[in-house]
């Protein structure tokens, strides 16, 4: 079978699919890697480098789907809402696709993939249980930008990060506040505290709270008790706007105290819960800085700018997005030891094999043969169940 590696065509993207290093492993497992002319020159990856680890380097797009089996992308259409629908007819029927297709986003993109014929598999739906921890692409792409959000900050704060004693006396630590303790949020954690700040993070749910202090920071408690505060994934889920306003209430004194906030809260499938206020903002100290992580999604602060860095009230709001494509070259090769590992789940023996049965394959599923298969998919958008036969 031959895997197919197109240069990523999003305006900005950097990333690529699969890296030299990945090659040999898929070699071995009966996979004949094939890459688009340039596609990993962005990361840090040239096309000799491919060649060295025996992978066919090809001249155009065209001849990467045309002789491909299994098609592998960072953004997929779906998750590329600009230039993603030129892949369409270049695919076709009875071939695989695999990466960030946003299920949840919005359906005529997955009833366009499923109109070719492609079987596709999208990465965020993978499961968070044991078996699949080394193809979570998902986790692996959020440390990247918990990472990067505090680089961002310390860019933009007028203040140093840490505590310093210097010939003019000692110079105190900036505060940073993490919204959400995710896999973005703890990472960001993780790297505030090396930059020696002091760090406070709030989530909504509580079993977190020894994750936090692990990392050095001090978990921010209120007196506020989320109804089913996440799901059997793992993930927060989304509460009634009454518990939202409560919880801004609450969390106003400690955003003021601030110098950074990095907000990380995103809800699968829908809009980013508004954490922090105009007036929030209004009562931050002029310099402060909000890094938006939520941004692509409408944002956790009510003043973010999707793609833009604002000032306002004399605090900066970054509202960056793709900012796993900043860190190009080792986002790549997480992601491709992601992928890696992921496609020597799906093939057995030099093929494809869709075990239904198996939780990994049956839940990253999404079209196949014409149609959209994925349940919970299906349920989102209240399209009917599929008959047992179909």
């Amino acid at each position: 079978m031959r895997v197919g590696v197109p240069r990523e065509i999003f305006p900005g993207e950097r990333r690529v699919a699969l890296v030299p290093g990945v090659v040999p492993a898929l070699a071995k497992a009966g996979l004949e890697v094939v890459v688009e002319a340039g596609a990993g020159v962005e990361a840090g990856y040239s096309d000799a480098e491919y060649e060295s680890k025996g992978a066919k380097v090809v001249p155009s797009r065209g001849e990467v789907f045309g002789g491909a089996d299994i098609i592998v992308q960072v953004l997929c259409h779906g998750s590329n809402d600009r230039t993603g629908r030129g892949d369409l007819p270049l695919m076709k029927r009875g071939q695989t696709l695999i990466g960030f297709l946003r299920p949840l986003g919005d359906v005529r993109t997955l009833e366009e993939i499923a109109a070719t014929g492609t079987t596709s598999f999208s990465v965020e739906l993978m499961p968070r249980i044991t078996r699949a921890q080394n193809m979570d692409a998902l986790s692996s792409m959020a440390t990247i930008c918990g990472y990067k959000a505090v680089l961002i900050a310390a860019d933009k704060l007028p203040r140093i990060f840490p505590m310093l004693t210097t010939a003019a006396g000692t110079i105190t630590p900036s505060r940073v506040l993490i919204i959400g303790a995710g896999v973005a949020g703890l990472q960001a954690i993780a790297t505030a505290r090396r930059l020696g700040a002091v760090v406070s993070a709030y989530d909504l749910r509580p079993v977190v709270k020894e994750q936090v202090q692990s990392l050095g920071g001090r978990f921010v408690e209120l007196p506020i008790e989320a109804a089913d505060a996440q799901d059997a994934g793992g993930y927060a889920k989304a509460q009634d706007e009454s518990f939202y306003q409560k919880q801004r209430e609450l969390l106003g004194k400690v955003v003021a105290e601030s110098d950074v906030v990095i907000t990380t809260a995103v809800v699968p499938g829908k809009k980013s819960p508004v954490l922090v206020t105009k007036d929030m903002v209004q009562k931050m100290t002029l310099g402060s800085v909000i890094v938006d992580l939520a941004a692509e999604r409408g944002g956790n602060c009510e003043l973010t700018k999707s793609e833009e860095t604002i000032v306002q009230h004399g605090v900066t709001i970054v509202g960056t997005i793709n900012l796993a494509s900043s860190v190009p070259y080792h986002a790549s090769q997480m992601y491709a030891k992601n992928l890696t590992n992921f496609l020597l789940h799906l093939v057995k023996e030099g093929k494809l094999v869709l075990n239904l049965d198996d939780e990994i394959t049956r839940s990253t599923l999404v079209t196949h043969q014409g149609e959209l298969v994925n349940p919970r998919v299906r349920e989102f958008y209240n399209l009917p169940v599929l008959a047992a036969a179909q």
